[in-house]
């Protein structure tokens, strides 16, 4: 089938590879001619395990092509994909400005029948607003095509999207008609061989299932940091309580892990869309609510510690050297997107603090959003970030910050304190050594101080 992708970011772009390695005749659509330039050659721009080496050879198979060329990328293509970014307006709402561009841009160009998809998180009713797009614009030229649109929602991870795309828990559609459902099976038949995961629908309830597994997501999250403080104030452990409540089946383990809050360009943008959807049409979401509060104060959680810690030892955050690993959202991307850390990291510049910071994957990109700041230093390796300073605040697991050198961090770090934001540190071992672990939601001299109750 020949397919045409309408954006190039995380979900574009692995949506494209994705398709092409099945075979399809695939191409990737963007404005920006510097990005294309560079998927022309073969290069990557974002950072996704088995993504780079997916999408060159299919490039030098030629079933991936790049191109900025609308009119180029629609030839003879069946179905068009919409897969740019839909950013968080100062409202809360989404941001369609892309997918209107995008949407203008087919109707502009198309010249046969084709399907238009949007695989972008958009509010419900979107599609509709797509199909109006198209058909202005065809109208403007005096061209009577077939039209169709479907809704097709993402539910990629990233760091592992090349494997949720290839074996994917399931394939969600939003149809309007037996022919638009027939021809999205057929493009994904090759990812569903038994056919169990793959859901038709209306679009409006195929827009609304992202919505709601985003929400859901995000509330386990919310809610295992909401009795990580609870367990800081009663004398509980939340790592043995989680272990506890997630072995009932009902329940499970996954995204029940305490630490600074969620990140990147999905829950936080996606929690407070559907915030403003139902508000919008008279209800007043009061558990989503509460889910996108509860992870605003959590992401400051690293922070409360500190200056809870700095009272303690009387001593002023102004003074004090800071080493932060882990700058990306989540660990195996470089999407430092609403990522706790930068907010701990400009915190603590406009504190007085010095922070020495390191991320494995993640750091030019957190460079290009933390502009200059003063006092900051980007440092080469996780050791070279804690060399001088005085205590470390880990606040991405990734696997080389998961098992340390304790030893070699007892004689770099000045307190010999660490402020574990994601739980990975066993408290006794780090003793051995002389160090002070703090992590979330386990009781400690600073648990009064530092834990607050959302207002």
């Amino acid at each position: 089938m020949r397919v045409a992708i309408f954006g190039t970011g995380y979900v574009g772009l692995v949506t494209g590879t994705c398709f092409a390695e099945m075979g399809n005749v695939v191409a990737c659509i963007d404005i920006d001619a510097e990005k294309i330039a560079r998927l022309q050659r073969g290069e990557c721009p974002i950072y996704e395990p088995g993504l780079p080496e997916l999408l060159s050879d299919n490039l030098q198979q030629g079933r991936l092509r790049f191109t900025a060329d609308c009119r180029e990328g629609l030839a003879d293509a069946e179905a068009a994909f919409i897969c740019v970014g839909t950013p968080m307006g100062e409202d809360g709402r989404a941001d369609l400005r892309f997918v209107e561009a995008a949407a203008r841009d087919i109707g502009r160009t198309m010249t046969a029948p084709l399907l238009v998809v949007t695989k972008s998180t958009v509010p419900v009713g979107t599609a509709e607003r797509v199909l109006g797009w198209v058909r202005e614009e065809l109208a403007r030229r005096g061209v009577e095509l077939a039209v169709e649109v479907a809704s097709n929602p993402e539910f990629l991870k990233e760091g592992s999207a090349v494997e949720d795309f290839m074996k994917p828990d399931r394939v969600v559609v939003g149809v309007a008609s037996s022919r638009a459902a027939a021809l999205l099976h057929e493009l994904y038949a090759p990812f569903i061989r038994n056919g169990l995961r793959f859901y038709t629908m209306d679009i409006r309830s195929a827009e609304m299932t992202k919505y709601a597994a985003n929400g859901m997501l995000a509330t386990k999250i919310s809610f295992i940091n909401e009795i990580a403080n609870i367990c800081e104030l009663v004398g509980a452990d939340v790592r043995q309580v989680r272990l506890g409540v997630g072995a009932d089946s009902r329940i499970g383990l996954q995204f029940l892990h305490p630490g600074v809050g969620y990140g990147g360009s999905c829950f936080p943008k996606d929690v407070r869309a559907l915030i403003r959807t139902a508000e919008e049409h008279g209800y007043r979401p009061r558990l989503l609510t509460a889910v996108d509060q509860v992870n605003r104060e959590q992401v400051c959680s690293v922070q409360r510690k500190l200056r809870a810690w700095c009272e303690l030892h009387e001593r002023r955050l102004a003074e004090l050297t800071v080493a932060v690993w882990g700058l990306a959202f989540k660990p195996n991307t470089d999407d430092v997107r609403e990522a706790p850390a930068l907010g701990l990291v400009r915190d603590l510049v406009a504190a007085g603090a010095a922070v020495r910071a390191y991320d494995p994957k993640a750091m030019h990109e957190a460079r290009r959003a933390l502009g200059e700041l003063p006092r900051v230093v980007y440092c080469q390796d996780m050791y070279e970030a804690t060399e001088g300073a005085d205590v470390l605040c880990l606040m991405t697991e990734w696997r080389p910050f998961r098992r340390p050198d304790f030893r070699r961090l007892a004689g770099q770090l000045m307190a010999r304190t660490i402020f574990d934001g994601r739980n990975q540190y066993d408290e006794a071992r780090c003793r051995e050594y002389g160090l002070t672990v703090y992590p979330i939601g386990v009781p400690s001299p600073l648990s009064r101080a530092a834990t607050r109750a959302p207002s």
